[in-house]
């Protein structure tokens, strides 16, 4: 398989020769996790391999998956030795089927063999996500709606595992807390009710700020549309109860389903004619799946 040019790594590079700046958080969290695995040191490589010893090593899939996580892989090498040299013979986003190589990786043995473990629990758990969602978003293709995550996600990963979501087919939903107004049920308890709490908020934020609303019952609906919510987010609603929903709303404005979303039922919502689906199953219900190196 080619390379596919796209390493986004400080002090490595693909077969096009390309470097591009990580995520400073990313690369925080890549250090940190080689120094809880390296420690004070490997005793096991360290007083086996020779110092300066060179070699080889290739990622393999040991079954079919959807490749995500190759320059975060990649760098848990190239921040232990910038000399290692990282060929990505898999892309993001592209399907590999059991034997294929994913990355190939060549430098100082001990470096290859200290960076390893860090590297396969990256590689694993990222393109477990993307290959878990690449499923759920099969489930929607052709219909009108947006398959998206949640804030599920493994503390300190959130960056890196909202983009797996996006390597599988689906989309994101806010990041983090600053950068989308959501009003949940206890927002609306502490504010005194769905229009009070929008009014307050949009006297703060920007008029390019959306403002989503959290309801569970048609009361709260009929509130969220008086009070001109952007977003109106169905929770935990049953299927029917959606649809009558979406009518009632009739395009005043957006909605969006969310609470117990399941493959099972996936399908179903998202043929009753709501705009968005939100799951956090996608990342937290995601397994790692299995990849293993060899040198």
């Amino acid at each position: 398989m080619p390379c596919c040019g796209r390493l986004p790594l400080l002090g490595a590079t693909c077969r096009k020769g390309e470097r591009q700046p990580m995520n400073m958080m990313t690369e925080q969290l890549i250090r940190l996790a080689l120094a809880e695995d390296i420690g004070s040191g490997d005793i096991t490589t360290d007083f086996l391999i020779p110092e300066g010893e060179m070699g080889e090593g290739v990622l393999v899939a040991k079954e079919a998956l959807m490749v995500a996580g190759t320059a975060t892989a990649a760098a848990c090498f190239t921040f232990l030795d910038a000399t290692c040299r990282v060929d990505v013979l898999a892309c993001d986003g592209s399907w590999v089927n059991k034997g294929d190589v994913i990355l190939k990786v060549a430098g100082p043995l001990r470096t290859l063999l200290k960076g390893e473990r860090t590297a396969l629990n990256f590689l694993q758990r990222l393109s477990g996500i993307a290959t878990h969602v690449s499923r759920y978003a099969k489930m929607v293709q052709g219909l009108p709606v947006r398959l998206v995550d949640t804030r599920k996600t493994t503390p300190g990963w959130r960056v890196l595992e909202k983009e797996a979501v996006r390597i599988g087919g689906a989309f994101n939903h806010r990041m983090a807390l600053y950068d989308g107004v959501m009003i949940k049920d206890n927002h609306i308890a502490v504010s005194g009710g769905i229009k009070e709490a929008v009014a307050t908020v949009r006297r703060s934020i920007s008029h390019l700020v959306k403002v989503e609303v959290e309801v569970s019952n048609f009361d709260e609906l009929a509130e969220a549309i008086d009070a001109c919510a952007d977003v109106i987010m169905l929770d935990n609603m049953g299927m029917a109860d959606v649809a009558k929903a979406v009518l009632i709303v009739n395009g005043r404005a957006l909605t969006e389903v969310s609470g117990n979303i399941t493959e099972e039922n996936l399908r179903g919502y998202a043929e009753s004619g709501v705009d968005v689906i939100s799951s956090g199953a996608l990342t937290h219900q995601a397994r790692s799946v299995d990849i293993s190196m060899r040198m």
